[in-house]
């Protein structure tokens, strides 16, 4: 898909039981992407992902892969990115960082 749609996070909740859950992003290697994620559930604040996304590239792209099994009912995982490789709009200044 194209840049306007990429935003800053990919978010799956879940809501039926599941053996297992696999996330896997890929983004231009030239944006220098960094990526990390949280995992929130309806007993606890967000907390870091108990396993890294790995990464690894292929063809011109960074890909991103995370992966768990059995996650609990109701959890919500979500990974969240930043492009080192441009300055990002800061909405809330109006500058760039």
């Amino acid at each position: 898909m194209g840049e306007e749609q990429w935003g800053r996070w990919f978010q799956r909740a879940v809501r039926l039981p599941t053996e297992h859950l696999a996330v896997e992003l890929a983004f231009p290697t030239a944006l220098d992407t960094a990526v990390w994620g949280t995992e929130t559930s309806m007993t606890a604040e967000a907390a870091p992902l108990r396993t890294a996304p790995v990464q690894h590239e292929e063809n011109g792209k960074r890909i991103f892969s995370w992966s768990t099994s059995t996650p609990a009912l109701h959890a919500r995982y979500r990974l969240e990115w930043r492009f080192r490789a441009r300055p990002e709009h800061d909405v809330i200044q109006g500058e760039f960082r």
